[in-house]
């Protein structure tokens, strides 16, 4: 992948796996938590990198997962929603702790605990070097939170979506059980969603492609990963719309 422009404005997706505790089923391991704060801090004062972050909350409760069966999909989801919420003040005391000022949206109201979600206020926060972290979904069931942070992204008008996994990239199969997987430099959108790569949802994988907003696949807890992938090095696997086509 070669090396392009720096990104000025970015929208970080992490999962809620990537917080777990591997000791604890469905708990939050403070050593993630507090390696990716580390790694936010050192690119915001090193790049000034305006940051947005979208969690997941799969390590606490997932609206389709198997313990929700039987479960009224909104309400499942619902749950699913509070979970990225537990996760993003977790995040945001994080942060915090490495310097950073920080401000917690939430599509759910709960003003004893975090800011509505605005989207003015949002971009203002960024402006003035908060790191805004966006959590509960869109506040409606049925959207995932890769879909969120593919909304969340446009909204803000951030120059990417960085998605940082547990792999260092894209693969036509799963390398952790595949030793021949072979792994995506770049691709394009349309293959990603006619593959089935599983880059994120094809709702989110859409709107990206539809407005042309590139995602960098990337491995999270590889030590500053994230700096690199913002500096434009050939980091990971760059789904985007090839030069020259339309979106």
């Amino acid at each position: 992948m070669p090396n392009r422009p720096p990104f000025r404005r970015v929208l970080l997706k992490l999962s809620g796996e990537a917080f777990s505790d591997p000791e604890v089923k469905g708990g939050i391991d403070p050593n993630v938590v507090s390696q990716v704060a580390k790694e936010i801090a050192e690119l915001q004062a090193s790049d000034g990198t305006e940051i947005g972050i979208v969690v997941g909350g799969g390590n606490i409760f997932r609206g389709n997962s198997p313990a929700a069966a039987g479960m009224d999909r909104s309400s499942a989801d619902h749950m699913g929603m509070l979970g990225t919420v537990i996760n993003a003040l977790a995040l945001q005391d994080a942060v915090e702790k490495a310097g950073l000022e920080t401000r917690v949206q939430t599509a759910i109201d709960m003003q004893a605990i975090a800011e509505p979600y605005i989207r003015r206020r949002a971009v203002r926060h960024l402006e003035k070097g908060r790191v805004v972290i966006f959590a509960a979904g869109l506040g409606a069931p049925y959207f995932t939170t890769d879909t969120t942070a593919a909304q969340r992204a446009l909204e803000v008008d951030a120059d990417a979506i960085l998605k940082g996994t547990g792999v260092d990239g894209v693969y036509d199969a799963d390398p952790r059980t595949n030793p021949n997987a072979r792994r995506y430099e770049q691709i394009d959108f349309l293959s990603a969603l006619n593959q089935r790569l599983g880059v994120m949802d094809a709702t989110a994988i859409s709107l990206c492609m539809d407005n042309d907003l590139p995602i960098v696949v990337f491995e999270l807890l590889e030590a500053g990963n994230i700096r690199r992938v913002v500096r434009g090095e050939p980091v990971g696997t760059l789904v985007h719309v090839p030069a020259g086509a339309t979106p």
